[in-house]
């Protein structure tokens, strides 16, 4: 028995067909490019999620398989927002979660709400990434849109619209609004009542794994499976690449090693007190059914995006860049250098998205190795910041299970074991966002009982990274002084921006 599960990320779509055991029997993805038609704007035509998710599914279609395809799982980036006439219809390009047009609604939305209020009501703290600020800057500027609009979507929901399915979307996703009420699993009718908007303008929120439905024959042909296969609700893909990673127990941490790093810490319950407020920590439902996750995250894998262009060009694609050669030649010891990896903002604990990066102890003899291994101290001093921060909110954990690019430097890992004394573990597929979305679906059909058991069975570890203290020790001084260095720079732009 298999099963199609599918992440459809901001810029690119994966899709995978795993075992119930868990081995991944094939995988396809596909890129594809925001339109960034005035700053601070990203946009893509609403439909290339869905020609991209049939384009793939087809192609895994072609691929003999031992068994056929039981269930298929849909989990998406969240943020990203879509206006949806009555006849399920795009109305306008989907409004992308790297989209910050909305800033000025966003601070609103805090004013009068109340920043305390919000944050123990949803979760979270107002930013322009979510949809809410998003929709309040459409009815403002393009209310030729927004009057149209019956409902505005999800991917995910949006996907299960088009395939003919109710337009449901998981609590984790839900809350990644800035509308849902994380204690009671609903709609705040209070928000929305602020920002004027009606809760059956958005998706259904219901338990992840939910399944919504069979495709019809229609819809089936569409993905290139049998009719009557049962689609299962996936999540927020930070909160169902946890699930494959295994952190399905409070006390478990989840790293995501990408263009954003971000730690993902499960709990019993919500971590919602001065301490995360003042972190602007987001903790909202999990996709195990009782649980919780805590989030901190910040830009750190798009610092070698940045080192890539500089050194190749950006006509070069970004799975090009190699750095073996510049890790091997890396400097013993710490380098001196002292790099903020904030080219697009910084997130937690301040959420500046006008921060910007600095590069502090440069000298005529740093070579590119310097500046390769200066950004990795950089990026693993930035996980110790946010690993505090969820640490003072009350999310305790000892050890982080990780999968994203940044796990191909060694050099890197060692470094963010040593800053953060956490313990790193390795899983054997890096695909976690899509065995995740397998896990749900085994469940949601019988397969396994449970989550727990889903993990006893398809996830596997393939390396521990421990923690050197000898590392830890030596780099005692730099880290010190790249605290120094940051705070220094939030002081002063919050002088220049009061």
């Amino acid at each position: 028995m298999s099963f199609l599960s599918i992440d459809v990320g901001s810029s690119r779509c994966k899709a995978a067909i795993f075992s119930s055991s868990g081995e991944m029997q094939a995988l396809r993805s596909a890129a594809y490019a925001p339109h960034c038609p005035r700053p601070g704007f990203a946009e893509l035509k609403a439909g290339t999620f869905l020609n991209v998710v049939m384009a793939l599914a087809k192609e895994l279609a072609c691929i003999p398989a031992s068994e056929a395809v039981q269930a298929v799982c849909f989990s998406s980036h969240g943020e990203t927002v879509i206006p949806v006439s009555a006849a399920g219809q795009a109305l306008g390009p989907a409004i992308l979660n790297m989209d910050v047009r909305a800033t000025r609604e966003a601070a609103w939305t805090e004013d009068e709400f109340g920043r305390r209020q919000l944050f123990m009501l949803t979760g979270h703290t107002s930013h322009a990434m979510y949809p809410i600020p998003k929709l309040l800057w459409l009815r403002s500027h393009a209310p030729e849109i927004f009057n149209a609009a019956s409902s505005f979507q999800s991917v995910t929901s949006f996907l299960l619209l088009q395939l003919g399915l109710p337009p449901l979307v998981d609590y984790s996703h839900a809350s990644r609004f800035m509308a849902f009420d994380v204690n009671r699993h609903i709609w705040s009718k209070d928000l929305l009542r602020l920002v004027r908007i009606s809760p059956q303008a958005l998706p259904l929120p219901v338990q992840a794994g939910t399944v919504a439905g069979r495709l019809d024959s229609t819809a089936a042909a569409m993905l290139g499976v049998a009719a009557g296969t049962p689609v299962v609700v996936g999540g927020h893909d930070q909160v169902i690449g946890a699930v494959g990673l295994g952190v399905i127990e409070a006390g478990r941490a989840a790293g995501s090693l990408g263009t954003y790093e971000c730690i993902t810490v499960a709990s019993d319950g919500l971590h919602l007190n001065d301490a995360a407020l003042h972190s602007s920590l987001n903790s909202y439902p999990s996709a195990v059914p009782g649980q919780f996750v805590t989030i901190a995250y910040f830009p750190g894998g798009i610092m070698m995006q940045w080192l890539g262009n500089l050194l190749h060009g950006p006509e070069k694609g970004e799975e090009e860049y190699h750095f073996g050669d510049l890790e091997l030649a890396a400097p013993e010891g710490p380098t001196g250098l002292l790099i903020t990896p904030h080219l697009i903002g910084s997130c937690n604990p301040e959420f500046d998205a006008q921060a910007r990066a600095a590069i502090s102890g440069l000298t005529f003899d740093s070579t590119r190795s310097h500046l390769y291994k200066g950004i990795l101290e950089g990026i693993a001093a930035e996980l110790a910041i946010i690993t505090e921060c969820l640490e003072n909110a009350g999310s305790r954990f000892s050890d982080i299970n990780v999968f994203g690019g940044g796990i191909r430097s060694s050099l890197g890992l060692r470094l963010r074991a040593a800053f953060t004394h956490k313990q790193l573990h390795i899983m054997s597929c890096q695909e976690s966002v899509c065995l995740g979305g397998a896990m749900l679906a085994g469940v949601a059909v019988g397969i396994h009982p449970d989550l727990k058991s889903a993990a006893q069975a398809m996830v596997r570890e393939q390396e521990c990274v421990p923690v050197d203290p000898l590392l830890a020790e030596q780099y005692r001084p730099q880290i010190e002084s790249y605290r120094q260095l940051r705070s220094m720079l939030v002081h002063r732009h919050n002088q220049q921006n009061p």
